[in-house]
């Protein structure tokens, strides 16, 4: 999923840029699987292993707040890491939060 791909572009004189994007915040769920973080552990690659789709990142890094950094894929090992289940239904709240 490309989830650049529906977010809207926009001009101001010759600069063009994304809309700001907004990620959902994933709830809870029973389903959730909980890892503790090895050497070489990245988002794209557990997004990759548990969702099929190394684009999902996004979710795993929004449900660890405080726990993974945003200017990196990589995790620091040993921390605990919360997997969310239902990756359909946040992948169409992310796309509503984005509508034009």
């Amino acid at each position: 999923m490309n989830r650049l791909n529906k977010i809207a572009i926009l001009q101001q004189g010759n600069n063009k840029y994304f809309k700001a994007v907004k990620y959902p915040n994933p709830p809870l769920n029973v389903n959730d699987i909980y890892i503790v973080a090895k050497m070489g552990d990245r988002l794209d690659l557990l997004a990759h292993h548990y969702y099929k789709d190394s684009t999902l990142w996004w979710i795993i890094s929004s449900a660890n707040p405080g726990v993974v950094r945003r200017d990196s894929f990589y995790i620091r090992p040993g921390v605990q890491i919360r997997i969310p289940a239902g990756k359909d239904e946040l992948v169409q709240l992310f796309e509503e939060f984005n509508k034009e």
